[in-house]
């Protein structure tokens, strides 16, 4: 443990587009891709809204992956896993609804279960797959999410029930809008939207906005700000001893999690390496060998 300097490092964006029915959350989401990547083909959909994607075709060639029920954890990741693979850029996850509450979702495993909270255990580590999934993809990541309305029974004063509206909420499970870079809320039929959660501080407390091409251009700006992951890779690769892995580890402390595979796969090979040279000189210069190595 110990104190350290903040850094700002360049990260992956993880965008969040909610809203009712016809608001507008899919083309919003291909718009802000699109202004992410400005390559149409680098721009996966992973389309849980039976093929709705392809009606915006019009726009860009970009790909469709279509994903039907059951609307599984690991089906989701499955899905996520085939993008990164085909080296796209921006993948829109349109929706992560159904991953909890559609056919096969979260919800209805729970219920086959026989709905006990105890059959929580089992679930909630496949749901956080799926949202580590989310978080630890090298691509930018935009999830859509469907909204319903949400009451309450409460008393009043005088010991009435009433119901009382408290506005729309997620379909999805609590807290997954803290994990997002930006979460916009569309709140009407004319895309407005506003940010609910903002990393960036491009849009929170600002007026509505129409998600456009333009907002996309202005958060992957943001995002390109400060230490690139990639040079960082680049100078782990490039690193010969397991000492120099080890400081690399502290300069790039802020990026741990996103370098710690690299890191770990760096090491193997600098000790299968080691491992290579030591047997080499145990058969051209046998006698130079003692019990701690090679005798320089």
């Amino acid at each position: 443990m110990q104190l350290q300097k903040a850094q700002r490092h360049q990260v992956k964006l993880r965008l969040g587009l909610s809203g009712a029915s016809g608001f507008g959350k899919s083309y919003s989401a291909l718009l802000l891709a699109y202004g992410i990547t400005e390559d149409w083909t680098k721009i996966a959909v992973i389309d849980t809204e039976n093929n709705s994607a392809s009606l915006y075709s019009h726009l860009g060639n970009f790909n469709v992956v279509s994903l039907s029920e059951p609307y599984s954890p690991e089906r989701y990741i499955q899905a996520i896993r085939l993008c990164e693979k085909e080296k796209q850029e921006v993948i829109i996850i349109d929706s992560i609804s159904h991953e909890w509450q559609g056919k096969g979702g979260c919800l209805h495993l729970h219920e086959q279960l026989g709905g006990k909270f105890s059959d929580w255990a089992s679930l909630t580590p496949r749901h956080q797959s799926f949202i580590d999934a989310i978080l630890s993809s090298n691509c930018h990541i935009i999830t859509t999410v469907r909204k319903k309305m949400d009451y309450s029974m409460d008393r009043d004063s005088n010991g009435k029930t009433r119901v009382i509206k408290h506005g729309l909420k997620d379909i999805t499970r609590d807290g997954f809008s803290y994990e997002l870079t930006v979460d916009f809320e569309l709140i009407n039929e004319n895309h407005m939207a506003k940010a609910t959660k903002d990393r960036t501080g491009l849009f929170m407390d600002k007026p509505e906005i129409i998600i456009t091409e333009s907002v996309g251009k202005m958060l992957v700006q943001w995002c390109n700000q400060g230490i690139s992951i990639e040079e960082a890779k680049l100078e782990i690769a490039e690193c010969k001893s397991i000492e120099g892995l080890r400081l690399l580890y502290q300069k790039y402390s802020g990026l741990r999690k996103e370098l710690n595979d690299t890191i770990l796969n760096r090491r193997l090979e600098i000790e299968n390496l080691k491992s290579v040279v030591v047997e080499q000189n145990e058969i051209i210069h046998p006698n130079k060998i003692s019990q701690n190595g090679i005798n320089r």
